[in-house]
């Protein structure tokens, strides 16, 4: 592995679990917490093993760090109970949330750096997520201290920032290791197959998923004064 400085990796475990905390408030369900932080130990685990840097199996064990992720994300919005808990959450805790990209994509930067992310998943190529954990602080404040924009911004700014996720999760996608690599051949995206990199598509870009859908979900099913959420 290229050298990674301890600041580095020590950004992301703190964003990880900034991220896990920052979702813990809104949910407020200490069950959700403890299996989530299940996972992480489990997918921290096997990342400091080497288990997801090995190529050529089948399936690509890339594919295990996000996909079961993202599809369980997906099947919670299939379910009435887990309907009927998201609609509780606190739309605040996850409008702030979203700060958690900015130090993510600082990481990336230095990543690419080392020599293990291609330039297109970071801020100076093709990645613009940093402007989702930018504009989240200002998005609070404007919504729910000064109240001067309502739903409808809000529910714009999810899907534009849902958008900019679904761009960095498809770069980053095809520029991995594996059979569907279409992207970054000089440069390949190994770098989240390494602890701590690994809790990034494994933990915290499910969780900014999940906020996002969960926050559209309530913009758009619920009419009231966005001061009633």
């Amino acid at each position: 592995m290229a050298e990674i400085s301890i600041l580095t990796s020590s950004t992301i475990i703190l964003t990880t679990l900034l991220s896990l905390w920052l979702l813990s408030i809104a949910l407020n369900n200490k069950k959700v917490v403890y299996g989530i932080t299940i996972w992480m130990i489990i997918v921290g685990a096997l990342g400091a093993s080497g288990f997801y840097q090995k190529v050529g199996t089948v399936p690509p064990r890339f594919v295990l760090l996000l996909p079961p992720t993202i599809l369980f994300v997906l099947l919670l919005f299939t379910n009435k109970k887990s309907k009927g808990f998201m609609d509780n959450l606190s739309l605040k805790w996850l409008t702030i949330l979203h700060i958690v990209r900015i130090p993510v994509e600082i990481v990336f930067y230095y990543v690419f750096l080392a020599g293990l992310i291609p330039e297109l998943m970071t801020f100076s190529g093709y990645n613009y997520d940093i402007i989702s954990g930018l504009t989240a602080p200002i998005l609070y404040y404007l919504v729910f201290v000064k109240k001067i924009v309502g739903r409808k911004g809000l529910l714009i700014w999810n899907f534009v920032c849902l958008g900019l996720l679904i761009n960095i999760l498809t770069i980053a996608t095809l520029s991995a290791q594996t059979p569907f690599q279409q992207l970054a051949f000089e440069q390949p995206n190994i770098g989240v197959a390494y602890f701590p990199f690994v809790w990034i598509p494994a933990v915290i870009v499910p969780i900014v998923l999940f906020s996002h859908l969960v926050s559209i979900r309530q913009l758009i099913s619920r009419k009231q004064n966005i001061s009633n959420f």
